[in-house]
């Protein structure tokens, strides 16, 4: 019973640190998650430092910086912020930072992506950037995870920098005929017009697993099987290289060209089963800076230096 009692315990020390540290949830999170007590989740962590389960570590800020650098060159990015344990603050600090040096002015546009990492970092806040436009880049997910909740992002992100939301009233993904019908829309016009002026944008990076949505899509399973990921759902193979929707006329959302053209495109993504859709992603130009963690950034070079021997 005593040996049950203390693996029990230590599954929940494990558990509280997974969240808090790998997750970067907050410990009110946590205790929320877990239906525990703030108190206990804190008990928790300190028990689980004094047993070994986490080990705090100071990073060498110019290791990071090195890091950083050299995924910049191999990937051929404008910019690449490298954070050290994936924390959502520390991405959030990361994305911010790269919006103040794009110079955004009044009615610049900032495009939204959707995804966990996108909503962690809008959840973390954004800084001021009086009077831009903030616009989704693509309409609703017939999702109710709220990570899908697109146009909720936008407002939170409108909200935090002192800008305008736009929002886009309708499916990512139609009819042929539904899509004809907003084409000719005023109000979502109004919208669509904006993303071939978006002057920073905010990205999700997507890890596509072969047998899980590509039948939906319409994929062949030699595109299935050659497909690493996508970015606002244009997807693409690991050179980069577009594998098309068979019926492209049924998404509502952002160009690939017009992604390919943004000033300042920001993906933001980690985890090593995201490495196959981080390199696609920069190869196909529709990112030309990335927010990632120090594990992801070592695997990516570490695949890349495989390839290239």
């Amino acid at each position: 019973m005593r040996k049950t009692g203390k693996l029990l315990n230590r599954r929940m020390m494990h558990t509280a640190a997974k969240l808090h540290y790998s997750e970067g949830l907050s410990q009110v999170e946590v205790s929320r998650r877990m239906e525990i007590s703030t108190a206990s989740v804190s008990r928790l962590l300190g028990l689980a430092r004094e047993e070994g389960i986490v080990r705090i570590q100071v990073v060498d800020l110019d290791e990071i910086d090195t890091l950083g650098e050299k995924l910049r060159e191999v990937l051929g990015l404008k910019e690449v912020r490298v954070v050290e344990g994936g924390r959502a603050a520390g991405f959030s600090s990361e994305v911010g930072s790269l919006l103040l040096e794009a110079k955004l002015r009044p009615g610049s546009v900032i495009a939204v992506g959707w995804g966990r990492t996108v909503q962690a970092v809008i959840a973390a806040e954004l800084p001021k950037i009086p009077n831009v436009l903030v616009v989704p880049t693509t309409g609703g997910m017939h999702e109710t995870a709220s990570h899908f909740q697109i146009n909720e992002f936008v407002r939170t992100a409108a909200e935090q920098m002192g800008g305008e939301p736009r929002f886009l009233y309708a499916p990512s993904v139609v009819t042929p005929e539904m899509h004809n019908v907003l084409s000719r829309d005023p109000e979502t016009a109004r919208l669509t017009e904006l993303w071939a002026r978006v002057d920073a944008a905010i990205l999700g990076v997507g890890h596509f697993q072969p047998g899980r949505g590509g039948i939906d899509i319409g994929f062949s399973a030699d595109e299935a099987d050659r497909t690493v990921g996508d970015v606002v759902r244009h997807y693409f193979d690991s050179n980069g290289s577009p594998v098309h929707w068979p019926n492209p006329d049924r998404l509502v959302a952002i160009s690939r060209a017009e992604l390919a053209r943004i000033p300042f495109s920001i993906g933001v993504a980690m985890g090593p089963e995201k490495v196959g859709a981080i390199i696609g992603a920069a190869r196909s130009r529709m990112i030309n800076a990335l927010v990632t963690d120090t594990r992801t950034a070592s695997l990516i070079l570490e695949r890349l230096h495989e390839h290239d021997n």
